[in-house]
């Protein structure tokens, strides 16, 4: 399927999801019962509000390393549940910066950080794989669920590369896949949207990563998220934390 088609369907997808009722198609609770079961504490889901929509694979604040202070990277930052946490984290002389593609999301985690009184976050309209932010110039980068939706992910983990510190590290949540996809599958919009359809298999991802010139340390895996959110499939989550 072409670039720009992928593109579309995940746009389409996630523009939808940001300006219903609640925000997520799965239901208010459901949210919360997500967010929980992939690592979210109840304190946490407190903090966020409206942001939680339940659209992530696990919590990459659970094991990232946020100091007082960083200059973050959410990547695909959606209505800004990880940037909301990730600005509390930092504290007033550091900042949160969140892009995504979606201008209704950019719009619904702006509402959603001064709804909850965090003003050290900044969210900008923009793809992943071409971030409007100069070379070397973030501490760590977040993303949660959101590599798997790129087309290019080889371009994605080489722009998070460049506007990376020396030393910089990130802490990534994604789906993977453990067995390949059927043609059929791989072009169905439900699972493009959905994270399945686009993410790749398991040691493909982190050949990727490593050919972006990161050092890779798998922190966590997985593979029970299939049977609760994914109805079985041949995939699981998988935390990342990778080095600069």
């Amino acid at each position: 399927m072409e670039k720009d088609t992928v593109k579309k369907i995940v746009k389409d997808a996630y523009k939808k999801i940001a300006t219903s009722d609640c925000g997520c198609s799965c239901g208010c609770n459901s949210a919360k019962n997500i967010s929980k079961s992939i690592g979210y504490s109840e304190e946490e889901l407190k903090i966020v509000g409206e942001a939680n929509l339940g659209l992530g694979c696990g919590n990459p604040l659970a094991f990232g390393k946020l100091k007082e202070g960083d200059i973050v990277l959410d990547l695909g930052s959606g209505a800004g549940i990880d940037a909301i946490l990730a600005g509390k984290k930092v504290g007033s002389k550091g900042k949160v910066i969140g892009v995504d593609m979606t201008e209704e999301m950019i719009e619904k985690a702006k509402e959603n950080a001064k709804n909850q009184g965090i003003d050290n976050v900044e969210f900008l309209l923009g793809e992943i794989e071409n971030l409007p932010l100069k070379d070397n110039s973030v501490d760590t980068i977040i993303t949660n669920c959101v590599i798997n939706l790129t087309p290019d992910k080889a371009k994605t983990f080489s722009e998070a590369y460049r506007v990376l510190k020396q030393g910089g590290r990130i802490y990534l949540s994604d789906i993977v896949l453990l067995k390949e996809l059927t043609e059929e599958q791989r072009n169905n919009k439900e699972l493009i949207s959905g994270c399945v359809a686009g993410a790749l298999l398991r040691d493909d991802y982190l050949s990727k990563i490593k050919e972006a010139g990161f050092k890779v340390k798998v922190l966590h895996e997985n593979p029970e998220i299939s049977k609760y959110q994914y109805n079985g499939m041949p995939l699981e989550s998988i935390m990342v934390e990778l080095t600069k």
